[in-house]
């Protein structure tokens, strides 16, 4: 079945005249002649059918966390273990701290052992069940695969939610602090 778009085209080369503006100026103006020249249309043969056109495109939606390889048999993660990790979980609001996320997130996997299993690698499992709102949609929208390590996420994670430039800010406010004239220290 040949479409529409997958017919070759040949179009011969014509002429179009192109005026200038010419509204406020009261100079006469000579109409402008550009050619165009269109070539071949060279299309190769679309073996889909319309259903397979039809279907939103699969790929590049990957998770930007690659998963260490997991040796253990039968490995599964407790439902009660998700339910401690969403329990408290970090949206990416001005007034959270990354930091403490970490810290407490940490806290809570330093007490899994599993035989066969890296630590980053159950690490890197849960994470994403403690995001929630802006930070799951920041982490959704990193590249697909580029995330290897713990290091790598914990990295991205705290520049992305506490960039350099707020401590900078935050440093220079504590550094220009001045008590004013007419308040106590405890005011100030």
């Amino acid at each position: 079945m040949r479409t529409r778009s997958s017919s070759n085209l040949i179009v011969e080369s014509f002429t179009i005249l192109k005026r200038r503006n010419c509204r406020r100026s009261k100079q006469i103006v000579e109409p402008e002649l550009q050619t165009i020249v269109e070539t071949l249309v060279d299309t190769m043969a679309d073996t889909r059918t319309m259903s397979e056109l039809l279907q939103a495109p699969t790929k590049g939606y990957g998770d930007a966390i690659v998963l260490p390889a997991i040796l253990a048999e039968k490995f599964k993660l407790k439902v009660g273990l998700l339910t401690l990790v969403t329990s408290s979980q970090f949206h990416g609001f001005e007034r959270d701290d990354p930091h403490s996320h970490i810290r407490w997130f940490n806290k809570i996997t330093s007490t899994l052992k599993y035989k066969n299993v890296p630590h980053d690698a159950i690490k890197l499992m849960l994470f994403p069940f403690s995001l929630e709102g802006a930070s799951r949609i920041w982490l959704e929208k990193e590249p697909p695969r580029s995330i290897h390590t713990w290091e790598d996420l914990v990295s991205k994670f705290v520049n992305y939610f506490f960039p350099p430039s707020k401590t900078t800010n935050l440093m220079n406010d504590i550094m220009n602090f001045q008590q004013r004239f007419d308040e106590t220290f405890s005011e100030a």
